[in-house]
């Protein structure tokens, strides 16, 4: 049996939790694909309904009160499983894996199939923008603080294919509480969508002492 107690989980607590939950994670996203793609008969979209409803409700017997939210561990680990863009148990996320280089560029390289749709072949607009608002949050905090979107605008230079894509962002400037960063979206043939925002430091973080 698994105790979730955040404040007091070790690294291979983190691990070990990672190991149970990760994998389930992997197998309802590969379930929603199945469920958009199948053509199989009635009968077995009902069979496969019923096992469904069967571990829905296994799932269900013990939860948590509310959203998944923050965990934060005693080593100052954040865990934001439940997340829609980077979380490993929540199975509509990617998920995207982010990277940090010596030139303060953010990036993650991902894959994007059926549940990501808009235009038939082709990635939500609304999706992109959730992709590219995480990635340019992501580069405008400073690794102690986070910082959140205040305004953000993309330019759509045009569709982008469902498949292997990546992503980055960097900053361009701060002032004051508010950070810019710029970024962009890109398939295989080259960027799709342009995005720059503008992030805001949140009070309860301010006059808080960042790295050196």
């Amino acid at each position: 049996m698994l105790e979730f107690t955040p404040e007091n989980l070790s690294a291979a607590d983190v691990e070990r939790l990672r190991a149970v939950y990760e994998p389930l994670t992997r197998s309802v996203r590969a379930l929603i694909d199945a469920t958009i793609r199948t053509q199989v008969d009635f009968d077995v979209v009902a069979a496969a309904k019923a096992e469904i409803d069967s571990a829905t409700a296994r799932l269900q017997s013990k939860q948590l009160d509310g959203t998944f939210g923050i965990r934060y561990l005693s080593t100052g680990e954040r865990m934001a499983w439940g997340n829609v863009a980077i979380g490993i148990r929540n199975p509509i996320a990617p998920p995207l894996e982010v990277h940090h280089d010596a030139s303060g560029t953010v990036w993650c390289d991902f894959h994007l199939g059926a549940a990501y749709e808009g235009p038939p072949g082709h990635v939500h607009g609304g999706v992109a923008a959730l992709i590219l608002d995480h990635i340019l949050g992501e580069a405008a905090s400073d690794g102690v603080n986070p910082r959140f979107t205040g305004t953000i605008s993309l330019r759509y230079v045009r569709a982008t294919r469902l498949g292997h894509l990546h992503a980055e962002a960097t900053t361009t400037r701060t002032d004051g509480v508010k950070t810019f960063a710029v970024g962009h979206l890109a398939d295989d043939d080259g960027v799709t969508v342009q995005a720059e925002g503008v992030f805001i430091l949140p009070r309860w973080a301010r006059g808080q002492p960042g790295p050196e």
